[in-house]
C-alpha cells in the first residue's frame, strides 16, 4: 500500500511503550484505503443514496432563504408595500422548517450508515484479534490493540460525521453559491472572489502544518494508551514496589509529548479561523465598495448587497471549518491504515490457517495402539535463543506423565506447542499418531484441555464462567462443582453459581479460582488433560479440597502434569526430566531417585518446598 510515511519522527521520551513502531499517514485522503473501506460501506449503499438525495434538497432550501429575503426587502419593505409581508414571513419560515426536516433526514441516513459500517468493522477487528496466535500478542502491546479497536474506529466514525462525506456537501454548497451569485451579478461575483488565491495559499499552509503535527499526535496517543494499560494491569506491583512516583513521571513525559504534538494543529486551526474571517470581511468590504458607485439603482443594489453578504457568509463557513475537517480526515486515514494493517496480519489461530486444515487426500486416521502423545525432535525458539533443542517425548495412552525441570527449561513451551498457541519450527507433534497440524484447531483444543496456574475469570456469574459459553444444564454445572469440591468452598456464598464475578475474579481466592478451572475441565471431558502447575497457587487446605476431584478428572485420561510439588509428581506413571530444551532423564520416581542424577537433585528441592508449604 503506497501510504507509508518516510522519515517518521521519533517518539517523545517515555514513549517506549510501543509508540516507536506506530506509522501514521501523511495524506488526508487515500484512494487505496477508501477502496479497502468500501466492502464495509457497500451493504449500506441505500442509506448513502438517501443521504445523497436529501443533501441537495437541504442546500437548495438553505440558499433559497437569502433570495426570498432579498425579494421581500426590494419588493415590499423598501417600496412601502408591506401588506404581503406576512406571506413573505410565512414562506421564509416554511423554508427554514423544511430545511430543518431535510437536514434531519440527511444527517440521520449518513450517521446510520456510518454506525452500521463501524459496527461491521469492529466485529471484523475483534474476530481478527481473537484468531491470532500467542506470538502476535507477544509482539503487539494490548494498549496498542485497544487503540485500534476503540480510538481508531472512532476516528473513522468521525469521517462520516464531519469528514469526507460532509466535505462533499460543503463543496456542492460552495459551487451552488458561486453559481447563484453569478446569476445575480457576474462582475460583483468576480470581484468578491479575488481573495480566493490567498485562501488557497492559506489552506495549503494549514494542511502542511497539520500533517506534520498529526503524525506525532497518533504516535504519542498509542504510546500513552500502551503505557497506561501496562501499568493499570500491574497496579498491585506498581503500588507494592513503590513505582507510583516513577510511573507518574514517565506518564507525564508521554502525556506532555502528546500535548505538545497538538501545538501545530492548534496553530494551524487558529490561523485558518482568523484569516478566513478576515478574508470574508474583505469580500464583504468589496461588495460595499462596489455598491457605493451605484446610487441611482439604490433599491435593487441594496437587495444585491444584502443577498451577497448572506451568500459570502455561507460560502466562508465551510472554508473556516476546513482545518477541523482536514484533521478529521487525516485521523481517519491514519486510523484506517492501522486497522487494515491489523486485518492483514497473517498469523491466524483458527481453521483459516492453511496448516490447520486436514492433509490433502482426506483426514489421517488415528492410531489407537500407539502413544497418545508423541513429540519427536521438536525445535522451537521465541527469539534468537532456542528453547527446545530436539525434544523427544512419548506419552502412553491413559498414563499420567509428569514433566519436571528448572524454570526456563521448556516445560510450559511444550504445552503451548501441543495446543498450537505457537508453531514448532522443526520436528513432529502427534496425537494418536496424527500430526496436530492435520487436525482442525477447534478439534485439537476440544480433545486437549489445559488447566494452568493462572485462572482468569470474566465478568458475569460464576456459572457463566464455568460453562464458558457452552450449553450445559444446571445439573451438569452442579455436578462439576460438587466433584471438584467447589460446592464446599461456595457454602459461605448464598448466591452459589449466580455469584457475580468482580473484575478478573478479584472476589474469589486463588484456591477458588483453581477449583473453577477444574470444574471447567470436568465439563469439557477431554481425552487429554494437561495440568500446568495447576496447584502452584493453592494453599494446602484448598489442595486437599480438590484432591479427590483431580483424581476423578484424571481417571481414564491421558494426563500431562507440569508441577513443582512432590505430591503431584511422585505418583505419576512416568516422569520426564527436561533441561535446556532436551530430555535428560525419564522413568518412575523411585527409579530416578535411586539413579542419583538430575532428578534426584530436583527431588530434594521439591521436598524442601513441600515442607515449607506444610
Amino acid at each position: 500500500m503506497a501510504t507509508a510515511v518516510a522519515n517518521q519522527p521519533a517518539p517523545a521520551s517515555g514513549g517506549r511503550a510501543g509508540g516507536a513502531e506506530e506509522v501514521v499517514l501523511g495524506k488526508a485522503y487515500d484512494v487505496a484505503l477508501m477502496r479497502r473501506l468500501w466492502p464495509f460501506i457497500r451493504p449500506h449503499w441505500k442509506l448513502l443514496l438517501a443521504w445523497a438525495l436529501f443533501m441537495p434538497i437541504t442546500i437548495a432550501l438553505e440558499l433559497a432563504q437569502p433570495a426570498l429575503f432579498r425579494y421581500a426587502l426590494t419588493t415590499h419593505i423598501l417600496t412601502g408595500d408591506i401588506a404581503p409581508l406576512p406571506f413573505d414571513a410565512a414562506a421564509y419560515m416554511g423554508l427554514v422548517l423544511t430545511q430543518g426536516a431535510s437536514g434531519f433526514c440527511e444527517t440521520w441516513y449518513l450517521q446510520l450508515a456510518g454506525q452500521r459500517t463501524m459496527h461491521a468493522l469492529r466485529i471484523a477487528i475483534f474476530d481478527k484479534v481473537l484468531s491470532q496466535r500467542a506470538a502476535f500478542f507477544d509482539r503487539i502491546p494490548v494498549g496498542r490493540l485497544m487503540t485500534r479497536m476503540t480510538n481508531d474506529i472512532e476516528s473513522l466514525n468521525e469521517m462520516f460525521a464531519q469528514g469526507a462525506i460532509t466535505l462533499i456537501a460543503d463543496f456542492v454548497k460552495m459551487v451552488a453559491i458561486v453559481i447563484v451569485m453569478l446569476t445575480i451579478d457576474p462582475t460583483l461575483t468576480l470581484l468578491t472572489f479575488l481573495t480566493l488565491p490567498l485562501l488557497v495559499v492559506l489552506v495549503e499552509y494549514a494542511r502542511r502544518l497539520m500533517r506534520a503535527s498529526f503524525r506525532q499526535i497518533r504516535v504519542r496517543l498509542a504510546a500513552m494508551n500502551a503505557f497506561a494499560q501496562e501499568h493499570l494491569s500491574g497496579i498491585k506491583v506498581v503500588q507494592l514496589l513503590g513505582r507510583s512516583t516513577t510511573a507518574q513521571r514517565e506518564y507525564d513525559e508521554i502525556n506532555a509529548g502528546h500535548r505538545d504534538a497538538y501545538l501545530g494543529q492548534i496553530r494551524a486551526d487558529s490561523a485558518m479561523y482568523a484569516i478566513v474571517e478576515a478574508i470574508g470581511s474583505m469580500a464583504i468590504g468589496v461588495v460595499i465598495w462596489f455598491a457605493a458607485g451605484h446610487r441611482a439603482e439604490s433599491i435593487p443594489m441594496i437587495g444585491v448587497v444584502v443577498v451577497f453578504i448572506e451568500y459570502i457568509n455561507k460560502f466562508f463557513i465551510p472554508v473556516r471549518d476546513l482545518s477541523q475537517k482536514y484533521a478529521v480526515m487525516q485521523g481517519a486515514m491514519a486510523a484506517s491504515e492501522r486497522i487494515f494493517q491489523l486485518l492483514d496480519t497473517d498469523e491466524p489461530d483458527g481453521a483459516t490457517d492453511p496448516k490447520a486444515t486436514r492433509a490433502e487426500g482426506g483426514a489421517a486416521k488415528p492410531n489407537t495402539t500407539g502413544p497418545a502423545l508423541e513429540l519427536a525432535n521438536v525445535h522451537f525458539s521465541y527469539g534468537a535463543e532456542p528453547v527446545l533443542r530436539g525434544l523427544d517425548m512419548r506419552v502412553p495412552r491413559g498414563a499420567t506423565v509428569a514433566v519436571v525441570g528448572a524454570t526456563g527449561s521448556g516445560k510450559s513451551t511444550v504445552i503451548k506447542l501441543l495446543t498450537r498457541l505457537y508453531e514448532r519450527e522443526r520436528g513432529a507433534i502427534k496425537i494418536d499418531g496424527v500430526d496436530i497440524r492435520d487436525l482442525p484447531l477447534a478439534e485439537l483444543r476440544r480433545r486437549i484441555t489445559v488447566v494452568s496456574q493462572d485462572v482468569l475469570l470474566f465478568a458475569g456469574t460464576l456459572g457463566e464462567n464455568i460453562a464458558m459459553g457452552q450449553d450445559y444444564t444446571r445439573e451438569q454445572l452442579d455436578d462439576a462443582v460438587r466433584r471438584v469440591g467447589l460446592d464446599r468452598a461456595l457454602a459461605r456464598r448464598d448466591s452459589g453459581l449466580d455469584t457475580k464475578v468482580a473484575e478478573r475474579g478479584s472476589n474469589f481466592s486463588a484456591g477458588e479460582r483453581q477449583l473453577v478451572a477444574f470444574a471447567r475441565a470436568l465439563l469439557r471431558n477431554p481425552e487429554i488433560l494437561i495440568l500446568d502447575e495447576a496447584t502452584a497457587h493453592v494453599d494446602p487446605e484448598a489442595e486437599r479440597l480438590i484432591e479427590q476431584g483431580v483424581a476423578e478428572l484424571m481417571k481414564g485420561r491421558t494426563t500431562l502434569v507440569i508441577a513443582h510439588r512432590l505430591s503431584t509428581i511422585r505418583h505419576s506413571d512416568l516422569i520426564v526430566v527436561v533441561d535446556k530444551g532436551t530430555v535428560l532423564e525419564q522413568g518412575r520416581h523411585d527409579e530416578l531417585v535411586a539413579k542419583g542424577g538430575y532428578y534426584a537433585a530436583l527431588e530434594r528441592t521439591f521436598r524442601r518446598q513441600d515442607q515449607d508449604d506444610a
